[in-house]
């Protein structure tokens, strides 16, 4: 109500012209609203505004700053570097201003949640053990588990903070960085290895077509992957049992129902127990890159650093 922030351009147009007038601190916290969620809509639920509201207020300061603050796409938003230069600017003054008025306290910021979404296989067997000292002093989390794509588009939504990705994501709307290489394996339980471990190896793959297939989804995608990678050639058979997560797809395997292929740190304990053995053991395995992709400007709680920077370090030893 008459308190303002003043918000200079870089550039003058040609011409004469006025100096751009200050900008209404509600526009300021909307702006940075959309910068940090990546989104109008999002925006608007995190401000209890409606997404319209949102878009004129933006467009206004737009015009009173004569400056492109977000690139418009498909999903979400993209900040210009207008718009990362003047976050920097007005970030930790609205932020203090907030805590000042009792709209939101520095101690509640940092208190907030960390939204975590990913694959249920990778969070739960090696992501969250990783992330077990940092909920010692105290982090919050909230996990999603679920399939790429779809976790990807609701992190664009704003509604996750950090997501483990299985590719790389597409689009300028996240940034992504690689996170770990899981390397595939072929495995099955003893029982099967000494029927047909010597068999693979002189006559082919050809043989695995006698073992029943233990596999994730219908159409094979980690075993068709394998199967052109390590034997050159196309996979010709069908699944006997499809689980939709792979500790199901591991558990099904040690217990001598068949074989699979698998990422090794998930089955790292049983490959060293003898639970499972090793079908085939080539010089280049198949790789899959997995990445870690948040919002740009997506730093309102400081505890999202965190979180990426521990999950990227232990990264290095998955």
């Amino acid at each position: 109500m008459g308190s303002t922030l003043a918000v200079v351009s870089h550039e003058i147009p040609d011409g004469p012209a006025a100096p751009p007038a200050p900008a209404d601190l509600n526009l300021l916290r909307t702006f940075l609203a959309v910068y940090r969620s990546g989104s109008f809509t999002a925006a608007a639920h995190l401000l209890g505004l409606s997404q319209p509201t949102v878009t004129t207020q933006i467009r206004s300061l737009e015009r009173q700053m004569r400056r492109e603050l977000f690139e418009r796409l498909p999903r979400g938003v993209a900040p210009t570097t207008v718009a990362d230069e003047l976050a920097a600017r007005v970030a930790a003054p609205l932020d203090d201003l907030a805590a000042a008025t009792g709209q939101g306290t520095l101690e509640e910021t940092r208190a907030e949640p960390v939204h975590l979404a990913g694959p249920a296989e990778l969070l739960c067997t090696v992501a969250l053990p990783a992330l077990g000292p940092l909920l010692a002093q105290g982090v919050r989390l909230r996990v999603t588990t679920g399939l790429t794509d779809a976790l990807l588009d609701e992190l664009r939504a704003g509604r996750h903070d950090l997501v483990v990705a299985t590719s790389r994501p597409r689009g300028r709307t996240l940034t992504a960085v690689p996170l770990a290489d899981e390397e595939f394996v072929l495995v099955a339980a003893p029982v099967w290895a000494e029927r047909i471990g010597e068999r693979l190896a002189a006559d082919g793959p050809g043989v695995l077509h006698e073992v029943p297939l233990v596999t994730y989804a219908e159409d094979l995608p980690i075993v068709r992957r394998y199967w052109r990678h390590v034997f050159g050639r196309r996979l010709n058979c069908r699944a006997a049992v499809t689980v939709p997560d792979l500790r199901g797809v591991r558990a099904a395997v040690a217990g001598g129902a068949g074989f699979s292929v698998l990422p090794r740190y998930l089955c790292a304990d049983e490959l060293a127990s003898g639970a499972l053995v090793l079908l085939a053991d080539p010089e280049d395995p198949p790789i899959n890159t997995s990445f870690l992709a948040q919002r740009p400007g997506a730093f309102g709680n400081p505890q999202v650093a965190r979180v990426r920077d521990h999950l990227l370090e232990a990264a290095r030893s998955w």
